[in-house]
């Protein structure tokens, strides 16, 4: 319990942490003068700073785990702030800009891995609440940022009071995840000795082409168990049974790997969930203005019905998880997400009244957020149940969130030579790809760890079905 507190804590600050540098951008556009143009370029900056980091995020996460990194970059990032508040022009700001999104990247693949380990610890799922944490405080942060400003004060006063106060925050609180780090590692590693008492081999080939099962059941240590599944999976065991010091890992499991390819499309799946959470942080407000003649502040709330409904549903979505399971979650929420499209997109055409379009639209919002909001929760959960876990998150991450920063973008660029409803197909397409494609890709996800934990019992039930 104390490390899922723990985690789901980092989360929360994380999401206060992100709102002092968002919410205050207006007031640093104002005080130096950027402009559209200059505020892009700083966004892309933040970015490509991001993309960056998230590879290597993989690569540290390996040697220190996620705890490790996460007590470096979670008050790196956060004293990070303190760069924008600093800044006398527009230089210095871009600089400071890639440094912050670089700490921002590495922080969220670090709060990744340690959520999944805790997860695995617990032995039940949290990625969605602790999601839900980030946008609380993501939302808590924005509300205090406003008031502050509107108060009168100064925005970069503003910025160095936040970064202190969270950095203090972030160094206790990554203390913490560390130390859960080194208690979980102490009760779940182990070696398992003795003398090798014989190998029995069994490989079974048949049914489709390319599928291959093969098992090595007991013998010295270092004995491997590899299993391809229609050529989508690999996974490799050590020293399932006997063997002088085999090493197995946490819970006793055998290490499952993913294919590149696999890698890839989950990271194509997540990114097809951020740009409809783009698409609606972006162009909700501006459908509702410009397609259906709503007022600004109107505009506004239906992008807060948006956020609303993804932040419950996360506080839901892992109780939905355990009950529905994986297949039929993930099926759900794209097909809600599709259907919320749907009517955003009815409402558009409806030969009716304005308020009832808008009503339309409203629910269509809602339902999107809804449905977008338990998919980036559940695939990188899955991610954590495999070998690699923390090199295949910040693999993913990144696919995901380019695919988040390209897409409004490109949605933007449709809604400028043709129409904003037509722009908003791609969103709804994007959803619908959740709901067909994600369910079989997370299914040879869980089919791997599956492979991995009990590795005999699944070659014999593989050959079980190869034969009947």
């Amino acid at each position: 319990m104390a490390g899922r507190g723990t985690i789901t804590l980092c989360y929360g600050l994380t999401g206060v942490t992100n709102a002092v540098w968002a919410a205050t951008l207006p007031a640093t556009d104002a005080r130096l003068g950027l402009g559209p143009g200059g505020l892009g370029a700083l966004l892309m900056v933040l970015a490509a700073g991001s993309l960056v980091a998230m590879p290597v995020a993989g690569r540290l996460c390996d040697r220190w785990s996620g705890g490790g990194l996460l007590r470096v970059c979670a008050p790196a990032a956060a004293l990070a702030l303190a760069g924008p508040a600093l800044a006398a022009g527009p230089g210095p700001l871009m600089v400071s800009a890639a440094l912050l999104g670089a700490l921002f990247g590495l922080l969220n693949v670090a709060l990744s891995v340690q959520a999944v380990a805790v997860e695995r610890g617990l032995g039940r799922p949290i990625m969605a609440t602790v999601h839900g944490t980030w946008t609380l405080g993501a939302v808590a942060g924005g509300a205090l940022v406003t008031a502050a400003l509107r108060a009168g004060a100064d925005v970069r006063v503003l910025m160095l009071v936040g970064a202190t106060a969270l950095t203090a925050a972030m160094a206790a609180v990554g203390g913490a995840a560390m130390a859960a780090t080194r208690a979980t590692a102490g009760t779940t590693t182990g070696t398992t000795g003795g003398t090798t008492t014989g190998t029995t081999s069994e490989t079974v080939t048949g049914g489709t082409a390319g599928t291959t099962v093969e098992a090595t059941v007991g013998g010295a240590a270092g004995t491997t168990v590899g299993v391809t599944v229609g050529g989508a999976v690999r996974t490799t065991v050590g020293a399932a049974r006997g063997g002088a010091g085999g090493v197995r890992g946490a819970e006793g499991r055998g290490v499952a790997r993913l294919r590149p390819g696999v890698l890839a499309m989950l990271g194509v799946i997540g990114a097809a969930a951020f740009v409809a959470e783009g698409a609606a942080t972006d162009w909700a407000g501006v459908h509702a203005t410009r397609v259906l003649g709503a007022d600004p502040a109107t505009g506004s709330l239906v992008y807060t019905v948006f956020f609303v409904a993804m932040t419950l549903v996360r506080f839901a979505g892992d109780a939905v998880r355990t009950r529905l399971g994986v297949r039929v979650t993930i099926r759900l929420a794209g097909a809600t997400a599709t259907a919320g499209y749907g009517l955003v997109l009815l409402a558009g055409v409806l030969p009716v009244g304005a308020a009832v379009r808008l009503g339309c639209a409203m629910a269509g919002w809602a339902l999107s957020g809804a449905g977008v909001a338990v998919v980036w929760p559940v695939v990188a959960s899955l991610l954590g149940t495999v070998g690699g876990a923390a090199r295949g998150l910040s693999a993913v991450t990144t696919v995901s969130y380019g695919g988040g920063l390209v897409g409004p973008a490109l949605i933007g660029y449709v809604a400028t030579t043709a129409s904003l409803p037509l722009a908003l197909v791609i969103p709804a397409a994007l959803a619908l790809l959740v709901a067909v494609a994600a369910p079989p890709l997370l299914d040879a996800v869980v089919t791997t760890a599956a492979a991995a934990d009990h590795p005999a019992a699944h070659v014999r039930a593989v050959a079980s079905r190869r034969t009947s």
